[in-house]
C-alpha cells in the first residue's frame, strides 16, 4: 500500500539531488549491476508561497520484469524538497520498499514565487528473486497494500480538455491528484510554466481535471498526469 501517513514511509535520502545540467541523465543505476535506466519529464512543482506548502506526486514506471533499483533527480532551482513514497518492510530493498513503479512528490521550499521544476530518474534492475522473513507474531495485522494508486498520462495541447482517472468497479475513491511535466532537455522557461493550468474535481469514484494550455505549447511536449487513490477495503 501507498498511504505515506499511515502504514509507508516516505524516503527522502534515498534520492540524491542535484541542480540541472543543460542534458544527460543522473546516477539512478549508480552501483546496480544490472540497470535499465528510465528518465521522466520536468515536472511543475506548485510554487505557492502560502502554508501548508502544495505537493506534486509524479509516478515513473519500470518495463515489465523489473522494479526500482535506484532513484534520482534534477532540479530546476535549489529550493525545492523531492522524495519518494516507500513500503515498509524489511529489509529495505528494491522489491520489498520499491515496486515497478515510483511516486516522487515535489515541493517547493522557497521564499520566493519561482518556476520550480524537477526531472524524476529511475534505475530499473531485474525483480527475478525477492525476500521474505519468518512472522514473529499472528496476534496483530501486518500493513497490506490497501490503498491503489490509478494512473493517467495525456499530452497537453493548446486549448481545452477534460482528464478523467477512475477507480475501478467496486473500490472508492480516497484522493487525488495531478500534476503538469514538459518532456525537454532543460527545464522549462517560466512562461511555459505558466502557460499550462488544471482545475481539479473529486466526484463518483473520479478525479476530473479540466486542463488548459496556452498557444505557446504549439510545438512542445507537455504532459498532464493525473492520479486517483482507490481502496476495496471494507
Amino acid at each position: 500500500m501507498k498511504a505515506v501517513r499511515t502504514l509507508c514511509v516516505v524516503v527522502v535520502a534515498g534520492v540524491a539531488l542535484a541542480v540541472a545540467a543543460p542534458a544527460g541523465g543522473a546516477d539512478e543505476c549508480e552501483g546496480l549491476m544490472v540497470c535499465v535506466p528510465v528518465a521522466g519529464p520536468w515536472v511543475v512543482v506548485p510554487a505557492s508561497t502560502s502554508i501548508p506548502r502544495q505537493r506534486v506526486e509524479y509516478q515513473l514506471t519500470c518495463p515489465r520484469a523489473h522494479v526500482v533499483g535506484g532513484l534520482d533527480a534534477r532540479l530546476s532551482v535549489r529550493a525545492i524538497d523531492v522524495g519518494f513514497i516507500g513500503a515498509l518492510g524489511s529489509p529495505v530493498n528494491p522489491g520489498i520498499t520499491t515496486s515497478r513503479s515510483a511516486v516522487f512528490q515535489g515541493t517547493y521550499a522557497g521564499r520566493s514565487a519561482a518556476a520550480a521544476t524537477f526531472r524524476p530518474f529511475i534505475g530499473c534492475m531485474p525483480s527475478a528473486g525477492g525476500g521474505s522473513r519468518v512472522p514473529t507474531s499472528v496476534s496483530q495485522l501486518r500493513p497490506g497494500k490497501p490503498v491503489t494508486r490509478r494512473v493517467k498520462t495525456v499530452r497537453v495541447r493548446p486549448g481545452a480538455r477534460t482528464v478523467t482517472q477512475r477507480c475501478a468497479a467496486g473500490e472508492r475513491l480516497l484522493g487525488g491528484s495531478h500534476a503538469f511535466g514538459f518532456e525537454t532537455r532543460t527545464p522549462p522557461s517560466a512562461s511555459l510554466v505558466g502557460g499550462v493550468s488544471g482545475s481539479q474535481q473529486l466526484r463518483a469514484e473520479s478525479v476530473v481535471v479540466r486542463v488548459r494550455g496556452d498557444a505557446e505549447l504549439a510545438g512542445v511536449r507537455a504532459i498532464v498526469q493525473v492520479h486517483a487513490l482507490c481502496s476495496r477495503s471494507a
